[in-house]
């Protein structure tokens, strides 16, 4: 068995460039002449590292997690399934074939929220593990109707999870240029590139791009 990682920042807060219009995308990995998707054969097995980030507990993240995870299992024309693990204390991005999210301190990463991993087989190209970070070089919160001036918990775990089930960014969405980077002016998609404004929770409701995409995935 030959593995490779594959890896990915996503929910970059200032994004300096322009976004193609165009709807859902999904991840592929070349498998001799050919290019697959990137998907589970099998329930994700996951594990929420037992670590606090600022402004919410390590029983919090998990609670958020499964939550996220619930809705992206509750879109009816996907058969997306999960099962929760356990609290670890091996932090995400470990290499040791288990899928872990949890927060972890990246100073070199301060525009990027959160990110997904993958470990994949060359041979294959089926997910060994998926591992996913939230950064705490932001607050956050878990708020059912936010908090001024924090990351909601549960918007970004919903979008990273998006990605460790296969699926790329959507382009569909609306942004302003302000000091220092862009603003989500409206999101037609879970899966924009670009984080909602702190304090703001809309994303954790799915939209027909994002339904679409992991229908059409699984």
């Amino acid at each position: 068995m030959t593995n490779g990682w594959v890896a990915l920042l996503v929910l970059i807060v200032t994004f300096g460039s322009g976004v193609p219009v165009h709807g859902y995308l999904k991840f592929g990995v070349r498998v001799g002449a050919n290019v697959v998707d990137v998907r589970w054969n099998r329930p994700v097995q996951y594990f929420v590292t037992e670590r606090a980030g600022p402004g919410v507990t390590a029983l919090e993240l998990r609670d958020a997690i499964t939550r996220a995870f619930a809705t992206w299992q509750g879109v009816s024309t996907a058969r997306v399934q999960s099962q929760f693990q356990g609290l670890t204390m091996v932090p995400p991005g470990s290499q040791d074939g288990r899928t872990t999210l949890g927060f972890l301190d990246r100073p070199d990463l301060e525009r990027v929220l959160g990110a997904t991993s993958f470990l994949l087989d060359a041979a294959t190209g089926e997910v060994i593990e998926a591992d996913v970070f939230f950064n705490t070089r932001f607050n956050w919160s878990t708020a059912p109707n936010g908090e001024s001036g924090r990351v909601d918990v549960e918007s970004v775990a919903l979008h990273e999870i998006g990605h460790l089930l296969g699926l790329g960014h959507s382009a569909l969405g609306e942004t302003e240029m302000v000091a220092g980077g862009r603003r989500v002016i409206g999101s037609g998609a879970v899966m924009f590139p670009i984080a909602m404004s702190p304090g703001v929770v809309s994303d954790r409701l799915l939209q027909p791009d994002d339904v679409a995409g992991i229908s059409d995935l699984y």
